[in-house]
């Protein structure tokens, strides 16, 4: 037995350094290989994206050198994307061009050689037309058109002709002949512009714009000098009324409300009543226009009170250009109608694509490279349902897409990657800002813009070609207005909508409206990560790069999801900022309106998957009761008369692109409507 027990002992004392050794050999290599997967993936994440290694034992060499991304993160434990519902609908379509030139109108010849020269335009469009013989009769008009069919001319030409040809010259001290509302603050500018260059054969009448933003001092030296065309936001002009006394209103011929349904989607009805009572209380006889793409009651509401035996025409209606000879829908007596269908440019292509979650952000940097970077001459519009969201992804982009796709990929153009230009709009920025933004988008040939809805309406941006949707509009109007920014004026144009596969419904719900829509799968739109080298998977020299398939495709959208998470876990501040922009889309989603519950509900939305598609790894615990702790934890406040957070808060929201601009800091903000201080923390501009 002792000699027994020292032969085992002998054994055991030899067998653990033989062990150690393969223990040792195993563990550098595997230190190797991690400091190798480290130098190819930068960053914080290599436990989500370093090569995962199945090991049956230590002697199998060939599979311990095989690297495989792992894709599970991405591209597991998804939603099933279902078939989506495709209901054959007739979408009504507006003929935009009619063979009729302006001078058959009678206009001024000055005035027809201007619109030929400065505008390049020769003919009519269908609802220039209609409008300006019936504005030319002094008729009040209810005019219903397409976004992007002209609307603007319509009653910019009528305007001008009726002013230049009025017996007693023009002069300047006057004061305003006309008087145009316009929603927001670029569209102020826009017709502006556009009445600008119709006036410039009659120097002697002079245009003249008010809107937020700009120095109150050098507008009320603009108004004491004389403006005969007045163009302005509702919330500057009440401003005024109440506060400038050399703004009067006696001479005014013309009144228009140019995209009536949206100033009062913004609350403006009391401002309105405030501008029309002051516009009556000095002037009782003038001609009356209202305007807008869609016709809904608070229109005809709008219409009944300021409209005086109007022409109601609406191009759409086919119907209607029978009842008079001129081929224009009369009507003279009763409210105007509104319609549940809606008009789509015949040039205008629709495409929807569902997308999980988790594959939102990696799929819409994937659409931009694919349209943006290997395609010519693509300006592209992404509309978001907060200033938050057009923050966050600016950013994003601008410190990930724009470096890591700097050069150019194999066999592309190096010019390929100077096409793709970022730019912002939304409500929070400084008015200087947005006015430059504007123009220079309006001027680039190719680049992307990331806004919400205030370039919803009304803005002529030239050669747009794409409008993505990444967040869902709240109405079928909403919809139509985003997607009027392309196509216009006879030039094609495309759209796309995102949604995830719980929103499939959405698509019924446009198409009970009229509009017809069709699929883009998104494996379709993620190939496009094949032709871009920047996002390819990193192997080892002796191993040779398979072909490119759908395992290679998803590999790669893991790397560029990668890039995203790296940037947003770079610091505490960009953490932050994705919070606060994941917060901010919950409280858009929460906002719909009741109509849309039943496929917008936050509680569908799977709180981890949402948050990798702000760059987040994980989902974020307790999103908006860190505030409420603060708020609790603070002393009570002595002096009960200061304003709470939460109104603050409200009044520095309802500060907008769509307020005056003249509130101070601190001063008190009125409220526009119950609807709009509910949903005032999420507003969708």
């Amino acid at each position: 037995q002792a000699k027994a027990t020292k032969r085992k002992h002998r054994a055991s004392s030899e067998a653990p350094p033989a062990k150690r050794r393969d223990e040792m050999s195993f563990l550098s290599a595997k230190k190797t290989s991690v400091k190798e997967t480290q130098r190819t993936f930068k960053g914080k994440l290599q436990k989500n994206f370093s090569p995962k290694k199945h090991l049956v034992n230590t002697g199998d060499r060939k599979q311990e050198e095989k690297p495989c991304i792992k894709t599970s993160s991405l591209f597991k434990n998804n939603p099933e994307i279902p078939e989506l519902p495709r209901p054959v609908v007739k979408q009504a379509r507006e003929q935009v061009f009619t063979p009729e030139a302006f001078q058959e109108l009678g206009l001024h010849p000055h005035l027809v050689s201007t619109i030929n020269t400065v505008l390049k335009v020769s003919s009519m469009t269908s609802v220039q037309k209609q409008s300006i013989p019936v504005l030319l009769e002094g008729r009040d008009a209810l005019v219903r058109s397409q976004t992007g069919s002209g609307k603007t001319l319509a009653y910019c030409i009528p305007v001008v002709q009726s002013l230049q040809a009025m017996k007693s010259k023009i002069q300047r001290s006057d004061g305003p002949y006309a008087l145009v509302l316009v929603p927001t603050r670029e569209l102020a500018l826009q017709s502006f512009d556009t009445i600008q260059k119709l006036l410039k054969p009659f120097t002697w009448i002079v245009p003249g714009v008010l809107m937020g933003g700009e120095k109150r001092k050098s507008e009320k030296a603009r108004l004491r000098k004389g403006i005969n065309i007045l163009i302005s936001t509702p919330g500057r002009l009440v401003d005024h009324i109440k506060s400038t006394k050399n703004i009067h209103f006696s001479r005014i011929q013309w009144l228009v409300l140019d995209e009536a349904d949206r100033i009062l989607d913004l609350g403006f009805e009391k401002d309105i009543t405030v501008i029309l009572n002051a516009v009556n209380n000095e002037c009782q006889k003038r001609q009356n226009v209202l305007l807008s793409a869609t016709l809904t009651e608070g229109v005809t509401r709008l219409a009944d009170i300021s409209l005086h035996n109007p022409v109601s025409i609406s191009v759409m209606d086919k119907s209607n250009d029978q009842s008079t000879p001129q081929g224009r829908a009369v009507q003279d007596a009763g409210p105007p109608q509104t319609i549940d269908s809606f008009a789509i440019p015949e040039s205008l292509e629709q495409h929807v694509t569902l997308v999980p979650s988790k594959l939102r952000l990696v799929c819409l940097a994937s659409f931009i490279l694919q349209k943006c970077k290997f395609e010519k001459d693509q300006k592209m519009i992404v509309f978001f349902s907060s200033c938050e969201l057009v923050e966050f992804h600016y950013s994003l982009f601008l410190q990930t897409l724009l470096s890591h796709t700097g050069a150019p990929a194999l066999g592309q153009a190096p010019s390929a990657s100077t096409r793709l230009k970022f730019l912002r709009l939304h409500g929070n920025m400084e008015q200087e800002e947005r006015t430059a933004v504007f123009q220079e988008f309006s001027h680039s040939k190719a680049g992307v813009l990331l806004c919400t809805d205030v370039a919803a309406r009304g803005l002529d941006l030239p050669q747009v070609t794409w409008i993505v949707q990444y967040n869902a509009p709240s109405s079928p109007a909403e919809y139509i207005h985003r997607i009027g920014r392309t196509a216009r004026i006879g030039c094609h144009g495309s759209s796309l909508l995102i949604l995830a596969p719980s929103e499939a419904e959405y698509v019924n719900s446009l198409a009970s409206h009229k509009i017809n829509i069709s699929e883009i799968k998104m494996e379709e739109i993620l190939s496009i990560l094949a032709r871009d080298d920047c996002f390819k998977v990193r192997r080892k020299e002796n191993r040779k790069s398979h072909a490119v398939g759908p395992q290679e495709i998803r590999e790669r959208a893991t790397v560029l999801q990668t890039v995203f998470e790296d940037y947003v876990h770079s610091n505490e501040r960009t953490v932050s900022w994705a919070k606060k922009a994941l917060q901010s889309f919950i409280g858009a989603y929460a906002a719909y309106p009741r109509e849309l519950k039943h496929i917008f509900h936050v509680r569908s939305l799977h709180l981890g998957h949402v948050a990798k598609s702000f760059g987040l790894r994980d989902a974020p615990k307790n999103l908006g009761v860190s505030a409420r702790k603060r708020r609790k934890a603070m002393p009570k406040r002595p002096d009960l008369r200061k304003k709470p957070r939460h109104k603050q808060r409200l009044a520095e929201v309802l500060r907008s692109e769509y307020s005056s601009g003249l509130e101070a800091g601190g001063a008190k903000v009125r409220r526009r409507s119950a609807q709009e201080a509910a949903a005032a923390p999420w507003e969708r501009s």
